[in-house]
C-alpha cells in the first residue's frame, strides 16, 4: 500500500538532479567543476599562444562539455602544433573532448575590439 509513495520518494531526488542538469544545458551555463581561470591559464601556457579572449564553456548534453575561445598566436607559431597542444590540454586536464578555437594574429585584436564596442 505504501510502495508507490516509497518509489516516488526514491525517484524524486534523481528527477530534481536531471532537471538541474537540463536547465544548465539549456542556459549554456559553465559546467560545474570547471575552473575557467585554470582553463584560461592552460590555454595561455600552450606553445605559441600569447593571449586568449571570448573564452566560453558549456554543456551540450549530460557529460559532454565544450569550450570555445579566440586564441591569439605569436608570429611564426605553428598553428597545427598550437591546436594539438590546446586540444590535448583540455582533453587530458579537464576532460573536455570537444573544443573550438579561432586562431588569430595579434594585429587582428583591433578588429575584435571594434566589433565588441
Amino acid at each position: 500500500m505504501h510502495s508507490p509513495v516509497v518509489i516516488a520518494l526514491l525517484i524524486l531526488p534523481r528527477t530534481f538532479a536531471l532537471l538541474r542538469e537540463a536547465t544548465d544545458a539549456l542556459l549554456e551555463a559553465t559546467p560545474k567543476g570547471i575552473d575557467m581561470d585554470r582553463v584560461r591559464q592552460h590555454i595561455l601556457d600552450a606553445p605559441g599562444v600569447i593571449d586568449c579572449h571570448d573564452l566560453h564553456a558549456w554543456t551540450i548534453t549530460s557529460g559532454m562539455n565544450v569550450v570555445s575561445a579566440h586564441v591569439i598566436v605569436a608570429d611564426g607559431a605553428d598553428p597545427a602544433m598550437t591546436l594539438n597542444a590546446l586540444c590535448e590540454c583540455l582533453s587530458d586536464d579537464f576532460d573536455i573532448e570537444h573544443s573550438t578555437f579561432q586562431l588569430e594574429t595579434a594585429d587582428r585584436r583591433r578588429f575584435e575590439e571594434r566589433s565588441h564596442a
